[in-house]
């Protein structure tokens, strides 16, 4: 391979040496970890935008760094929102080239092909996820983990801090809600980061054997709050959203808006006929947001932005805000979407029933309490971090 160009050498590594022993230090910062494994085998890389080897807005992206050692990278695959992380959710993206580096990207989110194993030796995993069960980045890692496991090829996660890593919480899904925002019998909020998870994936046979590397974080533990350089996704602007979206993301399954098409997304909620509570937004196409729901209909609502981060992370899985707007509805059996999205993202039957029977969200919260005490059992065996 290459030798790395000296300023970029300068950039990774003095920076490196001087604060490693007291920030987080991302998995792909630690190259000696894992570049003689690519020694002379094509890569594919599965990562976005978040892919910044450091904790820097400014860090350079993997695909940069790897290309300065003389990789030879054949392809990006993309998850859900693109390599550039810019499409709306849900947005099928076209495959094609990475207009910088002139590497092929290959889109995994509405593909109907997907990369066989003969177009690569050796898959890296480089992306940022938020540790909930229905955000879909870790089941586009999944499905990328059973293709290597047919072909007999590699797999090596460069894992990254879950931003939710101190929270377990939330029920555990039924068989008969798996989807595509929910692939494996763990709670909303699992606590693990994508190292961990893809390791209890294949520990507890939810996928395939796969040959499966693991390279750490360092400085890191599950109490660690880790602050993201960057947006993860479109709709999770900052660490506020981040934090609540566990929460508000359910959401989704209801007629209202979460904040889709404002400045605030994830952080309020509101609908047309809810009662007046002195706070309303109105949904606007943006980029990130082109179709929001509700569109250009004046929502009231609740206004989430500066609620304390900490009573935010000690609620964990929060079921006051969608109790809350069920009983402000005018109209509470119009509240939820008719095709069953909510029972999808929670994962069970049992909390849109205890919803709508009045109960409190400590009530159903304790329903599922057994839950995330077996699933802590479970996923001993898995942990890298404290």
């Amino acid at each position: 391979m290459k030798a790395l160009p000296i300023i970029l050498i300068l950039s990774l590594f003095t920076a490196f040496n001087a604060s490693a022993r007291s920030r987080v230090v991302m998995g792909d910062e630690r190259l000696s970890e894992y570049l003689p494994a690519l020694e002379g085998q094509k890569v594919a890389i599965l990562t976005n935008h978040t892919g910044l080897a450091g904790t820097k807005k400014s860090s350079p992206h993997i695909l940069d760094v790897l290309l300065a050692q003389g990789v030879d990278v054949t392809m990006v695959l993309s998850p859900e929102h693109g390599f550039r992380g810019t499409a709306d959710a849900g947005e099928k993206v076209e495959s094609g080239r990475d207009p910088k580096t002139g590497v092929k990207v290959v889109s995994l989110y509405g593909a109907k092909t997907q990369p066989s194993a003969g177009d690569f030796d050796v898959l890296l995993v480089d992306v940022q996820d938020v540790g909930t069960r229905f955000y879909t980045y870790y089941i586009t890692m999944l499905r990328m983990m059973e293709v290597c496991a047919v072909g007999g090829k590699k797999v090596i996660v460069l894992d990254r801090p879950n931003p939710n890593g101190f929270t377990v919480d939330g029920p555990i899904l039924d068989p008969k809600y798996k989807s595509g925002v929910g692939a494996l019998p763990i709670p909303v909020v699992h606590g693990l980061t994508l190292g961990e998870l893809a390791q209890m994936a294949v520990g507890e046979g939810w996928t395939a054997p796969v040959d499966l590397t693991v390279v750490p974080c360092l400085n890191y533990t599950h109490a660690t709050l880790y602050r993201l350089p960057v947006a993860p996704s479109p709709n999770l602007k900052d660490m506020q959203a981040v934090y609540l979206y566990p929460s508000t993301c359910l959401f989704e399954g209801t007629t209202l808006s979460l904040g889709r098409g404002t400045r605030w997304p994830f952080e309020v909620y509101g609908h047309p006929d809810m009662a007046r509570t002195g706070f309303s937004f109105t949904p606007r196409s943006m980029a990130g947001a082109k179709h929001p729901p509700l569109k250009d209909r004046k929502c009231h609502g609740v206004d989430l932005r500066r609620k304390s981060q900490k009573l935010i992370r000690a609620k964990g899985l929060d079921l006051t805000y969608i109790i809350d707007a069920y009983q402000k509805m005018g109209a509470p059996e119009n509240f939820w979407r008719r095709d069953g999205f909510f029972e999808l993202l929670i994962g069970v039957d049992y909390v849109r029933e205890m919803i709508e029977a009045g109960a409190s969200a400590e009530e159903i919260k304790a329903r599922w309490a057994g839950d995330v005490e077996k699933f802590e059992a479970q996923r001993t065996n898995y942990l890298i971090y404290e």
